[in-house]
């Protein structure tokens, strides 16, 4: 059965409206008190009817994320910290993975919606969505353009696609490839392609655009390429795995960069280069970000983007 207000009130030995008030952190209360109530709530396993306090005009205390995979590893960490920071703010997570499908990310919005949440996290990829340009909840979009008047939040992925190119340069790399998500929106996830073209071409070596949704990896690397800029750390370790097995040495006459740098890949394979994007950082920002549209839902917001690094392979 499940517990009730009156419940709690009961074996904490205090008035329904006390433990409304604990509830709702409403009035001045002992700590005693507070304390009871919480410990009568955690016995019974009572939890406040989200729902119901939105129909009151009060907080949900609930945030959707809503994230393509959390099967990679840079997602993983991200929505981890998220979730982290958000529950010592007094948040509990609706973790949502959309796995690029515009279906499943509409049933998503559309439930998010129905639990009142008090704002969401967007790192979809499912562009074009209308539903984003409807939503009155507060959104704030992680590294993709969703709408007008949402306000993204990205590292600087223009330094980092030249960071890439410079160390494939560096490495004296005459036939580059370029792996890149083809995203016709003003997404900044192209800044890093054009930070990489801009650092190529200054250096006249010239490159072969590759379209990372129709690349079949298998077939094309290492092909007569000897060096490749993945768009993300798991590609970049498929596609050394495949020059491995053509006879290829990593690092010396086949050179690969990866992107993200989730803190998983950096110490399981410290031989990877790769950009390394400021997860934490990332995380502090969007959650700043969405608090600020929260409490000033008008309010412009353009957030400038974090400083990436880069991480330069190890010896194994």
């Amino acid at each position: 059965m499940v517990a009730k207000l009156k419940d709690v009130a009961k074996l904490a030995g205090v008035s329904v409206t006390t433990v409304s008030r604990v509830i709702n952190n409403y009035g001045s209360l002992s700590e005693k008190t507070i304390n009871k109530v919480h410990e009568a709530m955690r016995e019974l396993n009572y939890q406040p009817n989200a729902l119901a306090r939105a129909m009151q005009g009060k907080p949900s205390k609930f945030i959707g994320l809503i994230f393509p995979n959390i099967i990679n590893p840079f997602y993983a960490e991200l929505v981890n910290d998220l979730e982290y920071r958000l529950f010592a703010k007094g948040y509990k997570t609706i973790i949502a993975s959309s796995a690029q499908n515009p279906d499943i990310e509409h049933d998503y919005l559309a439930m998010l919606m129905a639990n009142q949440v008090d704002g969401i996290i967007s790192g979809s990829h499912n562009l074009g969505i209308e539903e984003y340009q409807r939503i009155k909840a507060p959104i704030v979009s992680f590294d993709r353009y969703l709408a007008d008047n949402i306000p993204i939040v990205s590292a600087d992925s223009y330094r980092g696609g030249k960071m890439a190119a410079e160390y494939l340069i560096a490495k004296n790399v005459s036939h580059p490839a370029i792996l890149i998500d083809e995203d016709t929106s003003v997404s900044p996830t192209l800044n890093r392609v054009q930070g990489a073209i801009d650092c190529f071409s200054a250096h006249q070596i010239e490159y072969v655009p590759l379209d990372a949704r129709k690349t079949n990896l298998e077939t094309t690397f290492p092909g007569e390429y000897d060096g490749v800029m993945a768009t993300n750390d798991v590609d970049a370790l498929k596609i050394m795995r495949l020059a491995v097995r053509a006879g290829k040495r990593i690092n010396e006459d086949f050179h690969v960069t990866g992107y993200d740098g989730s803190k998983m890949i950096c110490e399981l394979t410290p031989e990877l280069p790769t950009v390394l994007q400021p997860t934490a950082e990332l995380a502090d920002l969007l959650i700043d970000t969405l608090m600020e549209r929260i409490k000033n839902p008008d309010a412009k917001l353009t957030p400038a983007p974090l400083a990436v690094a880069f991480h330069y392979p190890e010896d194994r």
